[in-house]
């Protein structure tokens, strides 16, 4: 995809009298004395990497007396901006992020496409130039090659061409466009589409300004000039929201030392992450979605969800690192800021916190591909292959065990387990600063994507009264870390801010926009393997539980109620 990019962007450059070089960061100096240039213009990266690199190249560029002009295109608006306006503080919750921007400066339209008048100025020196002193253009180039013999056709072609003709695909839905109209969910749905345009948008191949401005023209000469609401724009605006809740924070991507993360004692398990990331985890829907993502580059978002709950809080107790960093090398459009948010928020780390939605690996596939017509484009197995007799296995030489391999886990027990684990983590939370984080848990949680209407209620308590960081004492075992949120108004275990409502707070969550009487995340520091105890000290909170819980897998009607009782 990168090469066909490159290839791309250089056909089109040298049809403007140009062409695409790759200069090492220590050339620059070098080429600003030779080329005898006065101007370096580049795009704004908001992403800490990139912030650091171009420092240190406009640096060396305002060493050399050569203007710097830096325009902001990768994304809508200026991050730095949204930041300011919140005051100083990236906004964690979707919602005040769609309230800040309602505030902004209407999106600066696109630049007008490069014309070679445009350019008639602007000339390269090459004759004559030894390549130790400027490296060769990618494409082409000695030092860079890819054996692409025997690939299969691209599934996603890599350029700006193939960007512009998907993004006419994409504006011919112009029912989809006036009505907002979700597409119906079924097997093909999971297929990558001609009108797909995320891997474009991250590599920079389509603007995200001229994708808004197409969408908004479209929508007035549908709706008669009426002004479009922000849900028209949703993929552009999640993307916007992850780059800013990332733009000032390095450990982004990282559990420790990230301030919005919640820190979660997950298992190490190298076998178990190899598994996943190669699709041998005895879950033909799991296994398929890998597979796709290891041939193509893509996967739907909904697969995402399961992959990601499977290998985090779902089944396998795995960090979100990870699953990142496999997405990171894999996943065509897995830009750094939107990669690591979507997986701390599938992984109930940061932004979300239903931890007892767990995906089914296999009912939640059943239900979007019910005839499996989608795992069977990847894999010769559906969904339960170890429970067709053993004949019938051989028949089809599908013995499980031997030509595809058992399910890695219990899903009933794992999701159980998990759903525990993660429960206890946050009954700390409500347990020593009155969260109430656990008020609308269900009392049947089956571990298959639902759970009852039953809910369960917490007293809300006032938060504690102290506003050091050591005013509370937490029980042995327990270690303070970072803070979490204590205000806004939490709906199905979701925090979301009123549109005015301004995001503060005391000592360490200044940082996250969370309002709380200092540092108030705890954590259970022994050994992930076991299950967290409830509190028994301090606020005296206990849990029971009773009864069998649902397990749609094994196909039983039986199903759980968590008991639980808080007193203070």
């Amino acid at each position: 995809f990168l090469l066909q990019s490159l290839e791309d962007l250089d056909a089109s450059l040298r049809k403007l009298n140009s062409r695409l070089f790759r200069p090492a960061h220590d050339v620059f100096p070098r080429l600003f004395k030779e080329w005898g240039d006065q101007r370096l213009s580049y795009e704004y990266d908001s992403e800490p990497f990139g912030k650091e690199r171009d420092a240190a190249i406009k640096k060396l560029a305002c060493e050399a007396g050569v203007e710097v002009t830096v325009r902001i295109s990768h994304t809508l608006y200026d991050l730095d901006k949204i930041i300011e306006l919140n005051g100083g503080q990236s906004p964690l919750t979707y919602k005040r992020f769609q309230t800040l921007i309602s505030r902004m400066e209407p999106v600066e339209v696109p630049a007008d496409a490069i014309t070679a008048d445009a350019m008639w100025k602007c000339t390269t020196p090459l004759s004559g130039r030894p390549r130790r002193q400027v490296r060769r253009p990618l494409p082409g180039g000695s030092w860079v090659s890819f054996d692409t013999e025997g690939l299969p056709s691209a599934v996603w072609p890599g350029g700006e061409t193939e960007a512009l003709t998907r993004l006419e695909r994409h504006l011919e839905r112009k029912a989809w466009v006036a009505n907002f109209e979700r597409p119906r969910m079924n097997a093909n749905s999971l297929l990558a589409s001609p009108t797909g345009l995320s891997p474009y948008l991250r590599f920079g191949c389509l603007s995200c300004h001229l994708f808004y401005f197409k969408l908004t023209d479209l929508y007035r000469k549908v709706k008669k000039n009426s002004s479009p609401p922000l849900s028209l724009y949703g993929q552009l605006l999640w993307r916007e929201f992850f780059y800013t809740a990332a733009t000032n924070n390095p450990c982004f991507d990282k559990m420790e030392g990230n301030p919005i993360c919640m820190q979660i004692p997950w298992d190490r398990n190298a076998e178990a992450l190899a598994k996943w990331a190669e699709g041998q985890t005895g879950f033909p829907w799991i296994d398929a979605i890998m597979t796709q993502l290891r041939q193509e580059g893509w996967i739907h978002h909904l697969a995402r969800h399961a992959v990601a709950c499977f290998l985090t809080r779902g089944d396998l107790w795995i960090s979100w690192e990870e699953g990142m960093k496999v997405f990171e090398e894999l996943l065509l459009d897995a830009d750094w800021s939107v990669n690591a948010g979507s997986w701390m928020w599938l992984s109930c780390s940061s932004f979300f916190q239903q931890f007892f939605h767990c995906y089914c690996p296999v009912g939640f596939g059943r239900r979007t591909d019910p005839n499996g017509d989608y795992i069977r484009r990847y894999l010769p197995y559906i969904y339960e292959p170890w429970n067709a007799p053993e004949c019938v296995q051989k028949a089809a030489k599908c013995v499980v065990g031997v030509h595809y391999p058992k399910p890695m886990v219990n899903h009933a027990e794992a999701s159980r387990l998990n759903i525990e684990r993660m429960k206890q983590i946050y009954q700390q939370l409500s347990c020593y600063r009155g969260l109430g984080l656990l008020a609308t848990v269900p009392s049947n949680t089956n571990g298959s994507g639902e759970a009852s209407s039953g809910m369960l209620g917490f007293p809300m308590e006032p938060a504690v009264a102290a506003t050091t960081q050591n005013s509370a004492s937490a029980p042995s075992g327990y270690q303070m870390v970072a803070a979490a949120p204590s205000q806004g108004d939490w709906q199905s275990a979701v925090m979301t801010y009123a549109p005015d409502e301004a995001q503060g707070g005391l000592g360490g969550a200044q940082q996250q926009g969370y309002s709380v009487p200092g540092n108030s995340l705890m954590y259970y520091t022994q050994s992930a393997q076991q299950v967290l105890p409830a509190v028994t000290q301090g606020a005296r909170h206990h849990v029971q539980s009773i009864g069998k819980r649902h397990s749609e897998d094994a196909g039983s009607g039986s199903s759980s109620k968590f008991q639980r009782q808080c007193s203070h």
